[in-house]
């Protein structure tokens, strides 16, 4: 599922202020850098194809954008999606709109050069790092990013923070008789069979940041997440784990009445389940408070490389970042809005609230890659039966 996908310190910077203030086969070509031809397959900006107005009238002629593992109902993508195609007149085409992280990394790695490959990405920061070092990503400097956090993005633009929030843990209040709020309160024999997760931490960014959450509760630190992975193989020891990827429709069917994801995607759920008898229920833990920010990038052989760009800065423009923020996402230029005065101050408003003490900090690349790679290597043993 999308809801599989992974993501400095200065998330904390938009987190804190947030919470002071209100988180296989196609035609292929030559071309590594994009199949159009045109200026905007290098372009390192705007100014590179000849400034915005000539970036929209390529991307209109271009008149498509390919697009990966966007679920209309993740953090507001399906508005954000309808409103750049009426206001530039482009198609955007979502493949797999339920895939992981991994899924899009894999996509475009072996697509390189085909007019199917995907023209950008939004990933988990651990893949998002993964996917510059091999040399899949193209640089590109939108309007905004001297506004980005430094410790939001990659020093050569090959990527940067879009959106984030708090690991939460979401609760059926009519299934569940005492809705947990903790981690430790998750191991009670009462939620057997009942704690479940958006997909595998090893390809999905929001069960992977509930591992690192599960870490921080139980004595874990950004350098060591194997005490998240031996929470879980308690969790699954009592019975509690439910191997059932978790998303609205089994929430719905009652399959997965708890879930530990991120508190946008879960405060999303309040409103679209309310409508189908769902008393759905929000909390961040006060214990392991975990938050992380999702990636955007331009694939370097994106087949329609000036809608990629235009993309790009139709997301971090303040039109785009509300429309995160309306979705419950917290956007990465929020604090920058703020002062700006173009922040959606209602939006804002309405976001999960932190615990009162929650100060957000932030793993390192290096300590993503190495938390990655021990949850790779230990998940499978730590829930086997």
């Amino acid at each position: 599922m999308r809801r599989h996908r992974v993501r400095s310190a200065s998330l904390g910077c938009s987190l804190v202020v947030a919470a002071l203030t209100l988180s296989a086969c196609g035609l292929t070509s030559n071309n590594e850098s994009g199949t159009s031809g045109s200026k905007a397959a290098t372009a390192t900006s705007a100014q590179d194809v000849g400034g915005m107005d000539a970036l929209i009238a390529a991307a209109k002629k271009e008149g498509k954008l390919n697009a990966i593992a966007l679920p209309r109902d993740w953090a507001n993508y399906g508005e954000i999606i309808d409103t750049f195609e009426k206001k530039y007149g482009i198609k955007v085409e979502v493949e797999n709109p339920d895939a992981s992280s991994q899924d899009e990394i894999t996509a475009v790695a072996s697509r390189k050069g085909q007019d199917r490959s995907p023209d950008v990405i939004d990933v988990g920061r651990a893949f998002a790092i993964s996917g510059a070092q091999q040399d899949l990503l193209a640089p590109y400097r939108v309007r905004s990013f001297d506004q980005i956090p430094r410790t939001q993005k990659d020093a050569k633009a090959r990527w940067y923070n879009d959106f984030g929030g708090y690991v939460s843990i979401g609760c059926d209040a009519a299934r569940v008789k005492k809705c947990p709020k903790s981690f430790a309160e998750l191991l009670d024999p009462q939620y057997k069979g009942q704690v479940a997760l958006t997909g595998n931490p090893t390809k999905s960014g929001s069960a992977f940041g509930a591992v690192y959450a599960a870490a921080l509760a139980n004595q874990g630190s950004f350098d060591s997440i194997k005490p998240g992975l031996d929470f879980f193989a308690r969790l699954k020891k009592t019975g509690n784990f439910n191997p059932v990827e978790s998303t609205p429709a089994t929430i719905q069917k009652g399959e997965t009445p708890i879930s530990v994801t991120w508190d946008y995607l879960n405060a999303g759920y309040v409103d679209q389940l309310r409508t189908k008898g769902v008393d759905w229920k929000v909390s961040v833990p006060t214990n392991g408070v975990y938050a992380e920010y999702y990636s955007q990038a331009i694939v370097k052989w994106a087949p329609h490389p000036a809608a990629a760009r235009l993309w790009q800065e139709f997301l971090y423009s303040p039109e785009g970042q509300n429309l995160w923020l309306k979705g419950h996402a917290r956007p990465v230029l929020m604090p920058a809005m703020h002062k700006a005065g173009t922040l959606d101050a209602n939006a804002a408003a309405a976001l999960p609230k932190a615990p009162g003490n929650a100060t957000a900090a932030f793993p390192t690349e290096d300590q993503i890659s190495k938390g990655k790679q021990a949850v790779v290597q230990g998940w499978a043993q730590a829930v086997a039966e």
